[in-house]
């Protein structure tokens, strides 16, 4: 087992070779107060606890950090496992270090009613404190690389949850920061842990194969070294396989065997100078055949996290693809440790958050503003994590925008008053729609007025960053509270009906103080403006509060006693003959199918009560069956659901392909079908000027799970870019 004295020279020996300007009294100091503090605690592992801080302070100093960043890794547990106290560790340590021990610190003091909420304001907070210094989350992300090296001492339960946060926050993080040595340990081992099976029997394939791979290196590495010394370049190559849960993803991406995996390898050519690279670059082209199509240029167009490389991917002569980076050491400094390669305390300054690498974490702290903890989360997985493109401002500015985005996204990443005085937008020069999807490289321009009247509630369903859509539900809460008001209470209400409830109950005085206070709103127009607005939804309200409202509406003078029933409660009498729809409180009766949504087994669904035509059933997320509208007429809408035992039929449904504009696209599209033996009644497609088409498709299936899985297989053809329910 390994000493706490061992582990501390270990550091002082890291010390010395990676920032031999360490005040080393300082680090010594820190490390026995540290020791004292965490006296009494032990690992999972049964190691003394302080070889864990000792363990992130090393990480911290070979990733390049400074004297109070070590520091602060060796102090990093004392604020939240032990009795040292804030004001301590500035008497001691400084105020520097002692804010970057609290900004590193969990807020597990504090109680939350879901572990969403204890997660987003831990990570808001040190989201805040990462704004002032940067070294907050390069200390957090040191500590997240040693917790998860000793994860084998935990509970698989405990395994898995952290695995899934680290591939969901941190391993992201670390690309953010361009730090992608630790992204790549963090990503391997948390796949240990979420797929063991895939994950061995993906090293035991690179195990099998590593005698080949290594004389296929060497080969492809003596041909690129003989080359460059031939015209006098001077440089570095290394050959590598792909770390494991890249090539795991990509599998997965692309539904592939491993013996079928394009670009397995990857050589990393460094050079001195920009012109080398470029150079270098058409040697490349001249020995092997490039991929047309598979040449980036990040030099001229870094990415986000200041990443430069060219990259091409090319194919020797026997026949295998491999990649090959090419940039210089400062560039490969900055590729293996991003922000911390960059980071020069001595220089000035503490200096972080005002960078203008760094407009992303501002764009964090600026959605967190009255967010729920499921937005903010899923804002942090989505639009800071996600695939992206880049798109430029008419001024050549680069946006980074979540993959899939559009004008609406674009104008709102600008800034708020852009997005919300938006009535136009131009792609490439020309008009575009304010659905249409950006592609890398595209150059877009907002149209603007003073007059215009605000955002659309139908931007929400178009927009495809959370950013987006948090602005646009602030500018509803801002300005239109009124109407906010009466779009929540007619969908509460609404919900409450659905369930059977009666929404006069909310009149009891005695019963609304708890309900308030359960759904942390002031009075019920809080709550209903916060509903209207897409701050919370009524589902959510009700849940929280449906014991109470279930009693009071027992207690309802003149009201059976009724009980809340679920959408799909079975009423064998009603089953209305070979429809397979139960509608209840009403007997035999004729069934149709409405055309607007097209219903299967399997969607949730209701009725409405037509005029001589039985009941029509749609899609409960059916425009036509809005919250509204059934308030307006609630004596015409009915309960509905599927019966148990199906009749052996299908139903017409439809879909509304969204693809780019290619020769042989719909005979993929037709032959993709014909494979699952799906019978197609109607198939159309219109093209647009800007080389999109939109595809539909009019069928029958049996139910929603045989539909998705159509969906699926639509969406694996290339050039298809959306498959959503159409009308029939």
């Amino acid at each position: 087992m390994e000493t706490a004295e061992g582990r501390y020279q270990s550091l002082l020996r890291a010390i010395a070779r990676h920032a031999p300007t360490t005040d080393i009294a300082l680090v010594d100091k820190a490390y026995h107060f540290a020791d004292q503090k965490h006296k009494k605690q032990l690992r999972k592992s049964g190691e003394p606890y302080i070889i864990h801080p000792l363990a992130v302070a090393e990480i911290v100093v070979e990733i390049g950090l400074d004297t109070d960043a070590i520091l602060a890794a060796l102090l990093h547990d004392c604020l939240e496992d032990t009795d040292a106290s804030y004001d301590e560790i500035v008497r001691l340590f400084g105020s520097t270090v002692a804010e970057l021990v609290e900004g590193v610190t969990k807020l597990t003091r504090v109680e939350y009613s879901t572990t969403e909420e204890q997660q987003m304001e831990s990570l808001r907070k040190m989201f805040m404190a990462m704004s002032k210094d940067i070294r907050v989350i390069l200390i957090k992300i040191s500590d997240r690389l040693h917790n998860m090296r000793t994860l084998e001492y935990q509970t698989p339960a405990k395994q898995y949850s952290k695995s899934m946060e680290t591939m969901e926050i941190y391993a992201p993080l670390a690309h953010r920061l361009g730090m992608q040595k630790l992204k790549w340990e963090l990503e391997d081992i948390a796949l240990q842990y979420l797929d063991p099976e895939g994950y061995k029997e993906l090293v035991d394939y690179l195990e099998a194969n590593k005698e080949s791979s290594e004389k296929f290196m060497q080969t492809i590495q003596e041909t690129i070294t003989q080359r460059l010394e031939s015209v006098g370049i001077h440089g570095k190559i290394y050959g590598r396989v792909k770390h494991t849960y890249s090539i795991y993803r990509k599998l997965k991406d692309q539904n592939k065997t491993i013996e079928e995996l394009y670009d397995l390898y990857a050589f990393r050519v460094i050079v001195d100078t920009i012109p080398d690279c470029y150079n270098v670059l058409g040697h490349i082209h001249d020995l092997f055949n490039p991929v047309p199509g598979r040449f980036k240029d990040y030099i001229s167009t870094p990415k986000p996290n200041m990443y430069q490389s060219l990259h091409t991917t090319v194919i020797g002569d026997q026949g295998v693809p491999f990649e090959v980076q090419i940039r210089t050491w400062e560039m490969h400094e900055t590729a293996e440790y991003g922000v911390a390669a960059h980071w020069k305390y001595k220089q000035g300054g503490q200096g972080a958050g005002n960078e203008k690498e760094f407009e992303w974490v501002r764009r964090l702290l600026e959605s967190q503003q009255d967010t729920e903890a499921e937005d903010y989360i899923h804002s942090l997985k989505v639009d800071m994590f996600n695939d992206e493109v880049f798109v430029f401002t008419p001024k050549g500015k680069v946006i980074s925008l979540p993959a899939g985005s559009t004008p609406i996204d674009f104008a709102y990443a600008i800034h708020s008053a852009v997005g919300n005085s938006m009535v136009g937008a131009k792609i490439n020069n020309r008009i575009a729609s304010f659905d249409m999807r950006l592609n890398n490289g595209d150059i877009c321009e907002i149209l603007t007025s003073k007059s215009a009247r605000g955002p659309s509630r139908d931007w929400l369903k178009i927009c495809q960053s959370n950013q987006a859509r948090i602005k646009i539900k602030q500018w509803f809460k801002k300005e239109k509270r009124e109407e906010n008001v009466l779009h929540g209470k007619a969908s509460f209400e609404a919900e409450l009906r659905r369930m059977s409830i009666d929404p006069s109950v909310l009149q009891n005085e005695e019963i609304l103080p708890t309900i308030l206070k359960k759904v942390s709103f002031d009075t019920l127009d809080d709550m209903y403006a916060a509903i209207g607005y897409g701050g919370i939804t009524s589902v959510k309200c009700v849940n929280r509060i449906r014991d109470e409202l279930v009693k009071a509406n027992k207690a309802l003078p003149g009201k059976e006693a009724l009980q809340p029933k679920a959408l799909n409660a079975v009423k064998k009498a009603n089953v209305t003959a070979n429809s397979g729809v139960i509608v209840e409180d009403i007997g035999s009766c004729l069934v149709k199918f409405a055309r607007c949504c097209t219903p299967v087994p399997g969607d949730p669904i209701v009725g409405f009560v037509t005029k001589g035509y039985g009941v029509s059933i749609h899609r409960c997320d059916c425009p036509n069956a809005h919250p509204e509208l059934i308030e307006k007429q609630p004596d015409r809408w009915v309960r509905a659901s599927w019966a148990v035992a199906m009749p052996d039929e299908t139903f017409s449904t439809s879909l509304e392909i969204d693809c780019r504009d290619r020769d042989g696209l719909m005979l993929d599209i037709a032959t993709a079908m014909n494979s699952m033996k799906i019978k197609i009644s109607e198939i159309g497609c219109r093209a647009f000027p800007d080389g999109h088409a939109v595809a539909s498709l009019t069928f029958s299936v049996a139910s929603v799970s045989d539909l998705n899985t159509i969906c699926a297989k639509l969406r694996g053809i290339a050039g298809v870019e959306k498959v959503r329910r159409g009308k029939s």
